[in-house]
């Protein structure tokens, strides 16, 4: 894929002293405010100024990694390419920056403790008492210190909502941050919410007062406001929040919900001047005359005007919670992007999924996609989706899982293995045409230590896959433990099912497609941890074109955007 270009390539800024600028970004008043999307869009607008920009996320929850969680409980997990599960926020990063998301861009309260624990059974303390300050924050500060790299801007959003206890560590580490290395080099931006009262027609700053007087009691006071709302704020508003939090009146930004997409969030923080102030308040300067966002422009006119629609059935098991397959949607709105179509989600829960109803509930969809997941509920459901896919003509995307739903129905349907399924269901199944990879049959710790990262794959030219890439080797991204069985792979070859991807130094199965088919292609990896909105991932590209054409809307040739 290639790099967005715009009139301004990014350079070297310097700062005013040797090292890079920080800013913090916490939360107030309620969790899910979208300071993930906030980071990232400022990131974005940084980026065109001409600064190199990293990105970092800390959350408060104990476990070491979001890898063990169910997707309920904290939405998808986001792979880096280093190998590291991580906070679905960091997929905001990427899809709206240049900034490359390793593992010191997710830390965690229990990856913090466990390593300070790490420290002191190993005795790096040299028998000190060791204790939350200042063990504990001087790990996290060294966190965020590893984010640096050669950046010019570092921005760490703080998990959590101010008042939780969860969090405090985290925050009295950035209080300690800016007293050392120079509040002159870290900046602090406060993201809240203006609560509205329908009966009395009118927003409420109280909730933002209580929760900046929390954010002031623990040592930090807010440099810039960023407001949440439904409705614009008024100029007494506006010098209401100034006079009571501290925060000089043009330092108190409007952050409006959006229409239509996610991706005018820059646009509209740019018409509000955040990033003029945040350079002006880090003492840097603009390196481009007038920052370049006509690519932006066009994502966002191609996301609110589109020349048609088409319908795209995700069947899995997460379906009720949208974050759980956050990627996966955002990768689609991309591949939609790049045809000038809006991709009408049709969300179907595999666990409720009826085989003879299928004709019906699948009645009108251009493309069918069946994402990854674990664990054996709604598999069947999947392996039904599959075959009806196959068996209609009807584009289809399996990506993880929904390859391997593939290769067990091509097992079932096109070689009677009526036995076929995978070891992780059934350890005693028959016909396991997916298996246990061998170096995972010794594990047994579950976290952190399935197949993670990116890893190359030499695919087919003359294949669907060859022809949307362009190219014979990709690398993508992985997280799975179980693979296609090189056992059947023969057979299945013979009976349509072909291989068309290959990680070639294990000789292992990672693209299938199915013959005589319009667009039938399953993959190992996760192409939508590499989609942006400037730059649609090849795979999805095609996916939704297929789809057009199924409905027989032709979609319009090229993706100006993607270029």
């Amino acid at each position: 894929m290639t790099q967005a270009s715009g009139n301004s390539s990014p350079q070297k800024v310097t700062p005013s002293r040797s090292g890079p600028k920080h800013i913090f970004v916490t939360g107030g008043v309620v969790s899910s405010l979208g300071k993930g999307l906030t980071c990232a869009a400022l990131g974005m607008l940084l980026e065109q100024h001409g600064m190199k920009v990293a990105m970092q996320k800390m959350d408060p929850y104990i476990n070491v990694d979001p890898g063990t969680m169910n997707p309920f409980q904290h939405g998808e997990v986001y792979v880096t390419a280093d190998g590291a599960e991580t906070d679905l926020d960091l997929g905001h990063y990427e899809r709206f920056t240049h900034a490359t998301v390793t593992r010191d861009s997710n830390y965690t309260t229990g990856q913090i403790y466990n390593a300070v624990i790490g420290k002191e059974r190993r005795g790096d303390y040299l028998g000190a008492c060791i204790q939350v300050i200042p063990h504990i924050t001087n790990e996290i500060k060294d966190g965020i210190r590893n984010a640096r790299s050669d950046a010019d801007v570092i921005i760490t959003e703080i998990g959590g909502t101010i008042g939780d206890i969860e969090s405090l560590p985290f925050i009295e580490a950035i209080r300690q941050f800016g007293i050392e290395e120079g509040r002159e080099n870290c900046l602090y931006i406060h993201l809240t919410l203006l609560t509205y009262l329908r009966a009395a027609r009118e927003l409420k700053t109280k909730p933002t007062q209580q929760s900046v007087g929390k954010l002031r009691e623990i040592g930090i006071i807010p440099d810039i406001l960023v407001c949440r709302t439904e409705h614009p704020m008024t100029g007494e508003i506006r010098s209401k929040l100034s006079l009571f939090c501290n925060v000089e009146p043009g330092a108190v930004i409007e952050e409006m919900d959006v229409k239509n997409t996610i991706y005018e969030v820059p646009l509209m923080l740019r018409e509000q001047g955040l990033d003029q102030l945040v350079l002006d308040k880090l003492g840097l300067v603009s390196r481009v005359d007038t920052p370049d966002l006509s690519q932006w422009r066009r994502v966002v006119d191609a996301a609110i005007n589109p020349d048609r629609e088409v319908t795209i059935a995700v069947v899995g098991k997460y379906i009720d919670l949208h974050d759980a397959y956050k990627s996966i949607y955002e990768a689609l709105d991309h591949g939609g992007l790049a045809n000038r179509v809006r991709v009408v989600l049709k969300k179907v829960n595999s666990d409720r999924l009826d085989p003879a109803e299928l004709d019906t509930l699948f009645d009108g969809v251009g493309g069918l996609l069946i994402p990854g997941g674990f664990g054996e509920r709604g598999v069947e459901g999947k392996i039904a989706a599959a075959r009806w896919a196959a068996d209609h003509d009807v584009p289809y995307f399996g990506i993880c899982l929904g390859m391997q739903c593939a290769t067990i129905f091509a097992a079932r349907a096109r070689l009677g293995l009526d036995d076929a399924y995978s070891r992780e269901f059934d350890e005693q199944c028959i016909d396991p045409v997916i298996d246990l990879m061998p170096d995972q049959k010794k594990v047994t710790l579950k976290g952190g230590t399935m197949r993670l990262g990116s890893y190359p794959c030499r695919v087919e030219p003359d294949s669907i896959a060859g022809r949307a890439y362009g190219q014979d080797v990709v690398h993508e991204r992985h997280r799975h433990r179980f693979e296609y069985n090189n056992a059947y792979r023969e057979r299945l070859v013979g009976a349509g099912l072909r291989v068309t991807g290959v990680f070639e130094e294990a000789d292992l199965v990672e693209i299938v497609e199915l013959e005589n088919h319009s667009w039938f292609v399953g993959v190992q990896f996760h192409p939508e941890f590499q989609s942006k909105p400037t730059e649609p991932h090849p795979l999805f590209s095609s996916f939704v074109a297929a789809s057009c054409h199924h409905e027989s809307r032709e979609p319009q040739p090229g993706a100006e955007i993607a270029r």
